[in-house]
């Protein structure tokens, strides 16, 4: 067990998104990519991700506020926003992206509708989860964040 209370906490945090279902295997490869020449890497990539994403879901929101719906622009928005969701692990983001583009597949407007406003919700609490992770990890150090152990 960890000495440090603070550490300790980082790896249960940490932990707990594997374990809710909004992390995935992804996320491990980026933490793997982390070094003590980049010790903050997985913070980075994930603020470029929320970043980029943003103005993503901004596109998505404009083009459902047009009626009636091109479902293929819809499908390419996601796509690309899936993609993104997909290189940070977000696995609860990633599943309403498949979701959202199964509609548009479909033609079904109000699947789609439905979706987004559950991505939006899934992509929200990924976002403030991952913060309290990173302010903590932040705390606890940098050369010893949750995602040196293996």
């Amino acid at each position: 067990m960890e000495r440090n209370p603070m550490r300790r906490q980082l790896a249960i945090m940490r932990q707990s998104l594997f374990d809710q279902g909004y992390l995935d295997e992804q996320f491990i490869q980026l933490e793997e990519l982390q070094d003590d020449a980049n010790p903050n890497f997985v913070e980075e990539v994930v603020t470029l991700y929320y970043r980029d994403s943003a103005r993503i879901i901004l596109n998505l929101e404009q083009a459902l506020e047009r009626k009636p719906f091109d479902f293929n622009k819809l499908d390419g928005l996601m796509h690309q926003f899936k993609g993104s969701s997909s290189s940070i692990g977000a696995k609860k983001v990633k599943a309403e992206s498949t979701l959202f583009r199964e509609y548009c597949k479909s033609g079904n407007a109000e699947g789609c509708t439905r979706a987004f406003q559950q991505l939006k919700r899934e992509y929200d609490t990924l976002k403030r989860k991952l913060e309290a992770y990173f302010q903590l990890a932040r705390q606890a150090g940098p050369a010893e964040t949750a995602c040196r152990r293996k």
